[in-house]
């Protein structure tokens, strides 16, 4: 199974991260429990207590547009490489039209966008950071069940 782009929340939040993607800018700090101890997990960076109401709304949405099993393959899928949709129906075994339908999903989300390449839509993840969020989510569900 190939994957491949990133996806954002909004374009004007994202910004160059140290090695050059785009983010949210917590990129670093975000991703450096990868070298933790399976379990443990790195220092988040400062917010304030709560942060304000549009960040939480605006994550609230995110998480529930990754809030699916197929949506996660999707997402894993375009990590490494751009996607039309039968390369995804190939790929996931799903129906067309429920790829289509989550495709649907994620690109109103921001997750993914597509660009038309003759006959065909390749989709592509909108920020590869998002990519990081669906990866640790595994990753934890992978622990919790071995």
């Amino acid at each position: 199974m190939a994957m491949s782009s990133p996806m954002p929340l909004s374009k004007s939040s994202a910004q160059p991260a140290a090695d050059g993607a785009t983010g949210s800018g917590l990129d670093a700090a975000a991703h450096e429990h990868g070298a933790a101890v399976s379990g443990e997990h790195a220092e988040f960076p400062e917010y304030p207590v709560p942060p304000p109401r549009e960040i939480l709304d605006a994550a609230g949405e995110l998480l529930r547009a990754l809030a699916a099993p197929v949506r996660i393959a999707i997402v894993l899928q375009l990590r490494e490489s751009h996607r039309c949709v039968h390369e995804l129906v190939d790929a996931l075994g799903v129906p067309q039209p429920l790829v289509s339908q989550h495709l649907k999903i994620l690109k109103a989300a921001g997750v993914v966008a597509g660009e038309r390449s003759g006959r065909e839509v390749l989709y592509r993840l909108a920020d590869h950071h998002l990519a990081h969020i669906v990866v640790d989510a595994v990753a934890h569900a992978s622990e919790d069940t071995v």
